[in-house]
């Protein structure tokens, strides 16, 4: 609970020595001249309130900026938080983020920045128990692993007005690339399949 100025000062006064020289008559020139330091000592209760909330990233403002530094934000993969409330969401999930390999912990990572709904598809070496159609030697698609996107992203298609140089269509977003490739296993290749695109 914060402290006011009158609080402070009437524990300051109930700490002067008894006797007719130490008045505890809040008029009194001495309660007044208390009742400067406790403003000050008022203030800094709040103050020391206040960075207790700082402590956690979800409250956080004053020191939001450390945060940030502190878990590597802004990342540069991706789109630079609009709003405080976002910034602080963002913090938090690099903190609470426990990392992995495995086809959850990129499912909830995709969730995480706006695609839910993804899916992860890997793919396998031939082996007993595999299906008749499956292919003998898949090469290093063994160490290959794609994310199907459930929706469209940034697509594309070349007009009339486009230039001769330009590409028939493309589509993808490189922030969700670049977040995958730092977070996906060093050994593996990932790609990324979106959805048809209106």
């Amino acid at each position: 609970m914060d402290l006011t100025k009158e609080d402070y000062q009437r524990h300051l006064l109930q700490l002067l020595p008894e006797g007719p020289v130490w008045p505890r008559d809040p008029d009194t020139l001495l309660a007044k001249v208390l009742g400067a330091a406790a403003e000050s000592f008022a203030r800094l209760d709040n103050n020391a309130a206040a960075l207790v909330r700082e402590f956690d990233p979800r409250e956080s403002s004053q020191l939001l900026h450390d945060w940030e530094r502190n878990v590597g934000l802004p990342d540069e993969c991706l789109a630079p938080a609009t709003n405080v409330a976002e910034r602080r969401r963002r913090v938090h999930q690099k903190l609470a983020r426990q990392g992995g390999q495995s086809t959850a912990f990129f499912i909830s990572l995709l969730a995480s920045i706006g695609y839910p709904g993804c899916t992860v598809t890997e793919f396998r070496p031939f082996r007993t128990g595999s299906r008749c159609n499956s292919g003998l030697h898949q090469g290093g698609w063994r160490y290959a692993w794609r994310v199907n996107v459930p929706v469209a992203a940034n697509v594309k298609y070349l007009n009339v007005n486009g230039r001769a140089n330009e590409p028939l269509a493309s589509w993808g977003d490189a922030g969700l690339a670049c977040l995958l490739a730092k977070y996906k296993p060093a050994h593996t290749i990932v790609y990324i399949s979106y959805a048809e695109g209106a």
